[in-house]
């Protein structure tokens, strides 16, 4: 347990997100009007097929310069990420993990006037070492993206799932939060490790903070505490409208687990969408998490 707790310290002095690896999925986009995707995928033109293939390939080449080629001097996206920002948290995430690897799935696509609109899934896995142990990177976002030509014009993250695990056996986790709510609604964020503890000392804490650009760099700070059940349970509340991201630290003598999950708060008034693909489970100031 010693060395995991070790570890974990080590990373909270890596000022970095969790999240930040949304960076690397590449899923590009810009505000979402709401409107019906009425093309799919086998229909798109073979110009943003290539596109993403090639940032892809860039991506998983590490061409830093191959990749920000893509991107609009002017481009923003939904967090309030500058291409400026983006490149230079690009160039720190590589340092830390030599191995990774990027896929992107076109889901739909259609013109918005001279651009083109395009919904996409990217996975990124890769492995980092620190303190001479390995560290798994599994991350997975959907997102909406407007392109005109090659350049990627703007970038409206939908939903965003990233595991980091180490250890021989790190814990299996089911992961309960809804990715959108309104404002006013309590919600549960639920992590439940599937297998038995037995005689298993479990720490563990839970995380709740504010999607920004300043957070991509923050450094983080746990407080882990004896879990007495199964996981960890939290139930929040909403009052401002905006973008969280919640995270949970599980750490047993033979693993650590951590997640990170976006959520999404609207208006009362509006209509709360449904995001559904594999990896990412559906359903600024607000209440601190509270315990079940």
């Amino acid at each position: 347990m010693g060395t995991s707790v070790n570890l974990l310290q080590r990373l909270r002095q890596h000022p970095k997100r969790l999240s930040i690896f949304f960076l690397l999925t590449l899923g590009l986009s810009i505000q979402s009007n709401g409107g019906v995707w009425a093309q799919n995928a086998d229909t798109a033109p073979e110009q943003l097929k290539n596109t993403l293939s090639q940032i892809d390939s860039a991506a998983n080449n590490h061409q830093l310069q191959g990749v920000m080629g893509f991107y609009s001097p002017s481009f923003t996206n939904s967090d309030g990420l500058t291409r400026q920002n983006m490149e230079k948290d690009l160039t720190q995430f590589w340092q830390r993990y030599s191995q990774l690897n990027y896929s992107t799935q076109l889901q739909s696509w259609h013109m918005d006037g001279n651009a083109i609109m395009a919904e996409t899934v990217t996975h990124i896995t890769g492995i980092q070492q620190l303190d001479g142990r390995s560290m798994k990177l599994d991350s997975t976002l959907r997102s909406i993206q407007r392109l005109q030509g090659d350049k990627i014009l703007g970038q409206d993250i939908l939903a965003e799932r990233t595991l980091l695990t180490s250890g021989a056996k790190p814990p299996s986790i089911d992961v309960n939060l809804p990715a959108q709510v309104r404002t006013g609604e309590q919600y549960n964020f639920d992590t439940i490790v599937k297998e038995p503890l037995g005689n298993n000392l479990l720490l563990g804490a839970a995380l709740e903070e504010p999607v920004s650009p300043q957070g991509y760099v923050k450094t983080s700070s746990y407080e882990l505490q004896p879990l007495s059940a199964g996981g960890i349970f939290k139930v929040g509340q909403t009052s401002k409208p905006g973008s969280y991201w919640l995270s949970a630290i599980l750490i047993r003598s033979d693993g650590m687990v951590i997640v990170t999950q976006r959520i999404k708060v609207v208006n009362s008034s509006s209509p709360v969408s449904q995001v559904k693909h594999s990896g990412i489970k559906q359903k600024n100031k607000w209440s601190p998490l509270k315990t079940k």
